[in-house]
């Protein structure tokens, strides 16, 4: 079976951000309103970082339900890595997610200034200074037949998308607007050329757009 190249449960707001301008270590998400993306996907019954009992069911849970389905590595960009630029100072920062991450993966983070392989929990991360197309290669080595997973930020997924390596998407755009910041898109219709596209509303007020290759 071919191993797939996805995006899985990006997220966006209604007028094409992902982010806002002024990452910092205290807002990963620089001046947009990050829990206005993620409130939906937070409140499943099947949020990774979950710790209390309950949580909703349906569309939005079964997305994050599939995030790790058949995921073998993830490819990430440094920003989602954290907010350092240039050169590392130290390699003390070592993510935002604490001594468990989610992806229970290979993560290969897209660098110019590589560092040494670290392992937190079930997640080792790899840096790399290389081109998409060089950074699946060692993805698809290390997940053993299963996909790969692109996720994020902004100028990772477009990246990857400018060199037509990405297979499916489910983006999940929320109902704010941000204004400015790390753009994907003006209109999802932009990609109408090369996919396949179905938006379903959810009753949380996210719409799921679900892209797959014609």
């Amino acid at each position: 079976m071919k191993q797939l190249v996805r995006v899985q449960n990006f997220m966006l707001s209604s007028d094409g951000y992902g982010a806002g301008e002024g990452q910092s270590l205290d807002r990963p998400f620089g001046d947009a309103d990050g829990p206005a993306l993620f409130s939906w996907a937070g409140a499943t019954a099947h949020w990774p970082n979950r710790t209390d009992p309950g949580g909703t069911y349906g569309l939005d849970d079964y997305c994050t339900r599939d995030y790790r389905n058949n995921i073998g590595a993830e490819i990430m960009g440094r920003n989602k890595f954290g907010p350092q630029r240039g050169p590392w100072e130290n390699y003390d920062w070592q993510g935002w997610w604490g001594d468990e991450p989610p992806f229970r993966t290979p993560v290969f983070v897209l660098t110019h200034h590589p560092r040494p392989s670290f392992t937190l929990g079930a997640t080792t991360f790899h840096f790399l200074d290389a081109s998409p197309k060089e950074a699946l290669a060692r993805a698809f080595d290390a997940a053993d037949g299963m996909d790969v997973r692109i996720g994020g930020g902004i100028e990772t997924v477009r990246q990857f998308l400018d060199a037509d390596l990405i297979d499916t998407m489910h983006v999940a755009v929320a109902s704010v607007e941000f204004g400015r910041g790390e753009r994907l898109w003006v209109s999802a219709d932009e990609l109408l050329d090369r996919f396949h596209l179905e938006r379903i509303p959810s009753p949380s007020g996210v719409v799921h757009h679900f892209f797959w290759r014609r």
